[in-house]
C-alpha cells in the first residue's frame, strides 16, 4: 500500500511519470433497504464514514429527522446489515438537513445545508456520537450567509465535511460548497478550513479560515456532492478527490470523480485528472457520499460511495467499492 498511497498523494500519473492513464474499476454494488427495522422509510443517505477496526460504516441521512446509522461492511456476496439508528439534535431548534459527517473520537462533526431562512441556516455542528446530543452550533463566516446578493444559494451546501488534518494531527476540517456562492464566478466552489489555535482547549469553537475554492468542469452545470483529503506522506502537499454530479430532468443522473491539488487562500485549483464513474460501471444515480474504504487483499486502497435517493421510487439508495487500477508499472514505480 506505501507505494500506491505515495503515487495517490503525490498526484498519481502526473507526479510518478507513468504514461497510462489511470481508472478505477466497480468491484461491488449493494442496493440499501428501503424500510427499517419498525417498517419506517429510511433513505436520503448524503455522508459517509468508514471505521476499519469494527468493519462497519455510518451513514448520514438529510431526511427532516437528521437520523445517522451504523451498517456493516457489505462485500460482493453480502448484503448491508443495519446495525443501530440515532437521531441527531439541534442545539437551535432548526431542522437540519446533514451532508458532511467527520468521525473525531466520541464526537461527530456535521455539516448542515442551509436554506437562506431563519429556521433552515446552514451550520457547523459538534454532536456527542455515544446519544447524538448536540454539543455546539457554529455558524459560517459572514461571507457564506444569506445577504442580498451574497452567501450560499438555497439548497447549495455546505455540501461536504472531510478530515483535512492528518491522524495524530491536531483536528482540522475541510468545508465545502455544492455550487458557487451568490458573489462567486460561475463554476468556483470555495472551501473553508475550521482549526483550533494552539492552545486552545478542544471544546472551544473553531476557527474559520478561507481555502481558495475548486474549479468545476464546464460550461456544464456540475455540482460537488462531496470531498476527500487523500492521505500523504510527510512534506507532501495535500490532494483531494471530488465527488461532482450533474442532473438533467427527468430523471438523469451522471457522476465524475476529480483529483485536485488543495488551493491555497485566494486561489483556485484545476483538475489534475477527472473520471467518468459511468464508465467503470457505477449505475447512474445521486451519489453524494464519499468515504476510504478497506484496502484490497494486494494492498490497494479502495472508495467507499453512498448515493442520496430522496426517497423517490424511481431513486435508490446504494453503497458502491472502487478501487484504482493504475498500470503495473505505476505501482513499481520507486
Amino acid at each position: 500500500m506505501p507505494a500506491l498511497t505515495a503515487l495517490l498523494t503525490a498526484g498519481w500519473i502526473a507526479a510518478q511519470g507513468c504514461a497510462a492513464p489511470l481508472g478505477w474499476t466497480l468491484q461491488w454494488e449493494q442496493p440499501l433497504p428501503r424500510q427499517g427495522p419498525s417498517g419506517e422509510a429510511i433513505g436520503g443517505f448524503s455522508a459517509i464514514a468508514h471505521e476499519p477496526q469494527q468493519g462497519r460504516i455510518w451513514l448520514l441521512s438529510d431526511l427532516p429527522q437528521a437520523e445517522l446509522s451504523a451498517w456493516t461492511l457489505p462485500g460482493q456476496r453480502s448484503a448491508p446489515r443495519l446495525l443501530l439508528q440515532r437521531p441527531i439534535g439541534s442545539t437551535g431548534g432548526e431542522a437540519l438537513d446533514g451532508e458532511g459527517l467527520v468521525l473525531a473520537g466520541d464526537q461527530l462533526w456535521i455539516a448542515s445545508e442551509g436554506r437562506r431562512t431563519a429556521d433552515r441556516p446552514a451550520l457547523l455542528l459538534r454532536v456527542n456520537r455515544r446519544d447524538g446530543r448536540p454539543l455546539q452550533r457554529v455558524p459560517l463566516p459572514a461571507a457564506w450567509q444569506a445577504a442580498p446578493g451574497l452567501g450560499l444559494a438555497s439548497n447549495a451546501g455546505p455540501e461536504s465535511l472531510t478530515r483535512l488534518s492528518a491522524p495524530g494531527e491536531p483536528l482540522q476540517l475541510l468545508m465545502a460548497a455544492e455550487r458557487p456562492l451568490l458573489q462567486d464566478p460561475d463554476g468556483q466552489v470555495r472551501l473553508l478550513r475550521w482549526w483550533w489555535p494552539a492552545g486552545r482547549p478542544a471544546a472551544a469553537e473553531p476557527q474559520a479560515s478561507p481555502q481558495g475554492s475548486l474549479q468545476l468542469p464546464g460550461p456544464e452545470p456540475w455540482s460537488l456532492t462531496d470531498l476527500l483529503v487523500l492521505p500523504r506522506r510527510a512534506g507532501q502537499p495535500p490532494r483531494l478527490l471530488a465527488l461532482l454530479r450533474r442532473y438533467s430532468p427527468p430523471q438523469s443522473w451522471e457522476n465524475r470523480l476529480a483529483l485536485y491539488p488543495l488551493p491555497q487562500p485566494g486561489g483556485v485549483a484545476s483538475p489534475l485528472q477527472i473520471w467518468d464513474l459511468q464508465q467503470a460501471g457505477l449505475t447512474p444515480e445521486n451519489w453524494e457520499g464519499l468515504a476510504l474504504g478497506p484496502p484490497q487483499a494486494n494492498g490497494r486502497p479502495s472508495l467507499l460511495l453512498v448515493s442520496d435517493d430522496n426517497l423517490n421510487p424511481l431513486q435508490s439508495s446504494r453503497l458502491a467499492l472502487l478501487i484504482p487500477n493504475p498500470p503495473q508499472a505505476c505501482l513499481d514505480h520507486p
